[in-house]
Parts: structure tokens; C-alpha cells; sequence
């Protein structure tokens, strides 16, 4: 059985105004991910669950289905991408749609490769685990130079070690999520959390894995594309 594809896109955004149908080299944002997840023929379908008529109208031009519409309680800055999941799960099962994997793909994440989401797919299926995700390995660690503030709204380390690494390339690997999540969904509904006990990593390239949410992001993803240091 072929895993289903999820996009979810609410309409509100704070970061980068309308950032999911936003032009990025002449289309919307979203329709990169849905026309890449067509183009893949990994899945039975490729959903897209916003509260948005705008979204939906731009989602069914580009050929993702859009079987319901969000309710708006799931379209808020508060609402987690779980509980958005959950519902879309419950939802498509109503209406008739048949998978045991779903692959959540990010609208705001242009640049991942098909390979990836095909790989990720293949790790989940051989491996004994409850999901795979799609992370880069991030030079900004919590080991040696991100800080948070105390109880005394004094700076410290986030995370401590008995011997602290005189250079990043000696701290513990920390990796960066990204917007691929390939959900086993009867451990996904056991468990309901975005980060089951047996979640698999998947590594892909730093440039593939640049999610766009904030406006600086948006002008580093255009600069990309028009100079053609990498192609969607």
C-alpha cells in the first residue's frame, strides 16, 4: 500500500505574510511541494488540509486533493502540527481514504529532494521503528554556543557537560528537523507525539532542508533559485 502525502497550510501566517502561496519564481509556495510529491508517484494521494479558500483554490490547480476544509481552531498560531495530523488522519479515513504511512511534507520546505522522501520512506518500511524524519546536521549547538537564560536572567550554556568542548567540532552532533515526517500511523496514533520513542534519522544536504519562516529565509530561497545554485 502506498503511504499518503500530507501538506498542511493554514491561511495566517506571522513570520512571512501569506508565506505558503507566496510567489517564489513565478508559483506559489506550496505548489513546489505538491507538484514534486505528484511527480515522485510515491503516494496515493497528495492532501493538502488548510482552513484557507485561497490555499484550497491554488492546492486543487496545481492537482493536490483537498477533501475537507480545517477547523478554524486548528488554524491558530497555537494549533500543533499533531493535533492538525490527527485530525486529518481521523478525517480521511471517514471519507474513504486507505493507508497504513503518511509522509507530512512542509509547504515552506521547497528544496527536499525526491530521493530523500523516497529513502525516508524505504528506512521506515525495513527498519523496526515508529518514524523517520528528514535532519541536517546544525553547527549552532547547545554544547558550545547557544545560551539561555537562568532562573536570574542570567546567561548560561543550554546544555552542560562535565568538560566543555573548547570547539564546536568536538561537542555531540545535534541535528536540525526539517519539514519531512514519515509516520508508521498505528504507532503514531498509540503514541500522539511528533517524536515517537523509535524515531529514525534521515540526513539530508543542509541547502534541501532551508525552511522558510521568516522573510530573511524567503529572500535567501529566491536568491537560490534565480541564481540557480539549486533547482526545484
Amino acid at each position: 500500500m502506498k503511504p499518503l502525502c500530507f501538506i498542511g497550510a493554514r491561511g495566517g501566517s506571522k513570520g512571512v505574510f501569506e508565506k505558503n502561496i507566496r510567489n517564489l519564481n513565478g508559483h506559489p509556495l506550496i505548489s513546489y511541494t505538491i507538484q514534486k510529491s505528484i511527480k515522485s508517484h510515491l503516494f496515493s494521494h497528495v492532501v493538502v488540509s488548510t482552513d484557507s479558500d485561497k490555499i484550497a483554490k491554488i492546492s486543487r490547480k496545481y492537482g493536490a486533493d483537498v477533501p475537507y476544509m480545517r477547523p478554524k481552531k486548528l488554524a491558530t498560531s497555537t494549533a500543533s502540527m499533531l493535533d492538525v495530523l490527527i485530525h486529518g488522519i481521523k478525517k480521511l479515513r471517514i471519507l474513504g481514504y486507505e493507508f497504513d504511512s503518511i509522509v507530512c511534507l512542509d509547504a515552506t520546505v521547497p528544496f527536499i529532494k525526491i530521493r530523500d522522501i523516497d529513502n525516508s520512506i524505504r528506512l521506515l518500511r525495513k527498519s523496526n521503528c515508529d518514524q523517520v524524519v528528514g535532519v541536517y546536521k546544525q553547527h549552532l549547538n547547545p554544547y558550545f554556543n547557544m545560551v539561555e537564560k537562568n532562573s536570574n536572567g542570567f546567561l548560561e550554556f543550554s546544555k552542560k557537560l562535565k568538560i566543555r568542548p573548547k570547539r564546536r567540532q568536538d561537542a555531540p552532533i545535534v541535528y536540525q528537523l526539517t519539514g519531512l515526517y514519515v509516520f508508521n500511523v498505528k504507532q503514531l496514533l498509540k503514541y500522539s507525539t511528533i517524536l515517537a520513542p523509535k524515531t529514525l534519522p534521515y540526513e539530508i544536504d543542509l541547502e534541501t532542508g532551508l525552511m522558510i519562516d521568516h522573510e530573511i529565509e524567503f529572500k535567501i530561497a529566491d536568491l537560490l533559485v534565480k541564481n540557480k545554485i539549486i533547482h526545484i
